[in-house]
């Protein structure tokens, strides 16, 4: 009801504003913050789930806001990257840094800056940098609570004091946590026009200049901020209005900013920013003598350690990875058989309608049973993730794989986007968002399709069951079977080496991470984690999913003619009684359709392209077919091979079929070599839609996807033919 009755209101304010006034954009409050300092628990407290993700303009870092309504006020609030100082080292820190510069629009109207109470004096470092640049601040002092278990107490009121600026305490994981902070708002709302901060640790140089520079102005009847002189000395590209045309004033800028320009100048105000944190985090801390080691040393002996944090590690690893395979296949299996329930309904329903039924039973429908069901995968992931990261050990896990990683240029946060691929790989990149920068983020999201999902396996198992087990025994079966596994992460180590030394040529970064105290888990946070990544994906790559999933049944159902159906019908009949037998109408009749479709035409097209790999235009069709995602290639040769598409991969039926086919010379079709190559090529390539649409939206373009899908298509392709000659060689 609450809800509802600030809805009422918001559209009775709505209507009384003119056209004018609704054009106007938003107040905007941003959160800002050094990483793990709470900024996004007091976020998600503030706004709760009506959070709206993007990406930034030509970047791929999200933009995470909401609309909050504050008495008569519709403000928006955003929730920025976490940064150390206004010198950024990453993508991420530049696009906070460019947020508040105002390069992605206006500049936000208020800053929130989520300090933790637990490592002050660096938090404060950040807090001088945004003072000098004298926008409205508030300092919102998180975690007193993990501050006090460890014997420090911070006095809010006499920070206030010293910063000259609101320090209010919050707890946000509590419920009514984040209300301090939204009257503080409130109250800023109220005064905002004549709130403005001072800087209080500039180095004396600029201090002068500053000084020097408004006196000037002063002179000749110009009243400029502080925070207006010093941008214009740090940034030439902004100028001092009115200004522009007093040579007094423009000699004074031009000595500022190339002071402003020597390395001294940074390392003086580095230096002095330090001493004032330093000096006002002693002033209003208290903490007791320490007498043992705490709770976060104690765990650390053992979760760091070389040898036992490397075992704790896997282990922990491995329950994450099981628990998203186990956990995960009966929630997808109960979503398929969900779907196929409604396009049995549907089928049913548009029965006299044979175009609408196809189209929207295998093209609709079943694009989104192909996007629904990788759902289960990626909330148990991020459920995961959010809970080891809430924790404090996900920082302690990158830190233990950045020694194994490093060396070929990834960085230790690689292994949860790498690991979570061998599950599914749209959730694998998805989770490429822990990493720092954008290179490696990048060069992350490009291999992680290389490690063996799950949906490979249907491929593996129809191959290795048809054509190794048979002939070599379980034991060879099961080796293969591992190395089809293996493959892919072999294959991804050179892909990396050549990619941030060739494509990027990124040299590799220093891994700083902060190792912040264990704790439990905000719920919340982790709840809204798994709804905000579940939504995105939907809502951004789901779209993308149906829209090819529908094309790619236009390409097996048309062209489609009556002529062509009695042609297949007599062709039909003429088939010796013994085939039909074995081979229903149905079956055949679906089978002719495929061969004579665009699909079915395009891989008779390309066969010769696919022959060096021992491929004939009925595995091309396989492989085609398959794009939407690799499974599909099951009840695809199903199709071709006269069975219907209600086949798996132990199907008996398909597997003997697959034995019995023969090139028109009568020789085998799939010999245990050919069998590999196929396996080698479904292992490299990019057959999945679903991974290349949430590429797409991780990369923020096209790009990068089609990067991805050309060069593993080619790795695969080239694989295959290897493959395939090996077995010319030996035959």
């Amino acid at each position: 009801m609450p809800s509802q009755a600030r809805e009422r209101r918001r559209k009775n304010r709505d209507s009384s504003l003119t056209d004018q006034q609704r054009s106007l954009p938003l107040p905007t409050v941003a959160l800002v913050g050094n990483p793990n300092s709470g900024k996004t628990t007091l976020f998600n407290a503030l706004t709760g789930t009506h959070q709206k993700v993007a990406n930034y303009p030509g970047v791929t870092v999200e933009e995470v806001s909401a609309e909050v309504e504050i008495g008569e006020t519709t403000l928006k609030f955003t929730d920025l990257p976490g940064l150390y100082s206004l010198d950024p080292a990453t993508e991420d820190e530049a696009v906070a840094v460019g947020v508040l510069r105002g390069d992605f629009g206006s500049r936000p109207d208020l800053l929130v800056c989520v300090v933790d109470a637990n490592n002050l004096e660096r938090n404060l470092y950040l807090v001088g940098e945004l003072l000098e640049q004298g926008a409205p601040l508030i300092v919102a002092l998180t975690m007193t609570d993990v501050a006090a278990r460890e014997g420090v107490q911070v006095d809010p009121h006499a920070l206030a004091s010293e910063l000259g600026v609101d320090v209010i305490p919050v707890t946000a994981h509590r419920k009514g946590g984040a209300r301090p902070i939204l009257e503080a708002i409130e109250r800023w709302l109220e005064t905002r026009a004549d709130h403005m901060v001072v800087s209080t640790c500039d180095t004396q140089e600029m201090q002068h200049y500053t000084e020097a520079i408004s006196q000037a102005l002063a002179r000749i009847g110009i009243d400029a901020l502080r925070s207006e002189i010093r941008a214009a000395v740090l940034d030439p590209g902004t100028s001092l209005r009115g200004a522009e045309e007093f040579p007094e004033v423009d000699a004074l800028l031009q000595q500022a900013r190339e002071a402003a320009a020597r390395e001294e100048f940074h390392e003086t105000a580095a230096a002095t920013r330090y001493e004032w944190a330093n000096r006002i985090a002693t002033n209003v801390t208290r903490r007791e003598a320490k007498r043992t080691l705490s709770i976060t040393d104690r765990i650390d002996r053992i979760l760091v350690h070389r040898v036992g944090g490397l075992l704790v590690f896997l282990a922990v690893m491995y329950f994450v990875f099981q628990s998203i395979y186990t956990l995960a296949a009966p929630l997808m299996t109960l979503i398929e058989d969900g779907f196929a329930w409604v396009g049995s309904a549907v089928s049913g329903w548009l029965e006299p309608w044979p175009l609408a039924q196809s189209a929207i039973v295998d093209g609709l429908i079943a694009g989104l049973a192909a996007m629904f069901v990788f759902l289960p995968q990626i909330l148990i992931l991020f459920f995961f993730i959010a809970f080891l990261e809430g924790t404090g050990y996900l920082a302690r896990a990158a830190f233990l794989m950045d020694r194994l990683l490093g060396w070929c240029g990834l960085n230790g946060r690689a292994f949860i986007p790498l690991l979570s691929s061998f599950a599914c790989a749209v959730p694998g990149i998805m989770a490429a968002r822990v990493m720092p920068d954008a290179r490696s983020r990048l060069a992350t999201i490009l291999v992680a399709p290389l490690m063996s999902c799950s949906a490979r396996l249907p491929v593996y198992v129809l191959l290795i069951g048809a054509f190794i087990e048979p002939q070599f025994g379980p034991t060879v079966a099961g080796i293969t079977l591992f190395g089809m596994h293996l493959l892919g992460l072999v294959v991804a180590i050179p892909v990396v080496l050549v990619l941030n030394r060739a494509i990027f040529k990124a040299h590799r970064l220093p891994f700083l991470l902060e190792l912040p105290a264990y704790q439990w888990p905000k719920w919340r946070d982790v709840l809204l984690t798994m709804y905000m990544r579940g939504k995105v994906f939907v809502s951004v790559a789901g779209r993308i999913i149906v829209t090819m999933s529908i094309l790619v049944w236009a390409l097996l159902y048309f062209p489609r003619s009556d002529e062509d159906f009695a042609r297949f019908r007599s062709e039909y009949e003429q088939l010796p009684a013994r085939t039909q037998a074995l081979i229903s109408e149905d079956a055949y009749l679906e089978q002719r359709q495929a061969e004579n479709s665009l699909l079915g035409r395009f891989g008779k097209a390309i066969e010769p392209i696919f022959i060096p790999a021992g491929f004939d235009w009925r595995i091309t069709m396989g492989i085609l077919a398959a794009f939407p995602a690799r499974e599909v290639i099951v009840p695809t040769l199903g199709i071709i091979f006269n069975l219907g598409s209600d086949v798996d991969e132990g199907s008996r039926d398909l597997r003997s079929s697959l034995q019995a086919a023969t090139w028109p010379d009568g020789s085998r079709l799939i010999t245990p070599w050919t069998a590999v190559g196929l396996m080698v090529f479904f292992a490299l390539c990019c057959q999945c839609m679903a991974t290349l649409a949430t590429v797409r939206r991780e990369t923020n373009g096209w790009k990068w996807p089609v990067f991805m899908f050309t060069y593993m298509s080619v790795l695969a392709y080239l694989g295959a033919v290897a493959v395939h000659q090996l077995e010319l060689a030996f035959s």
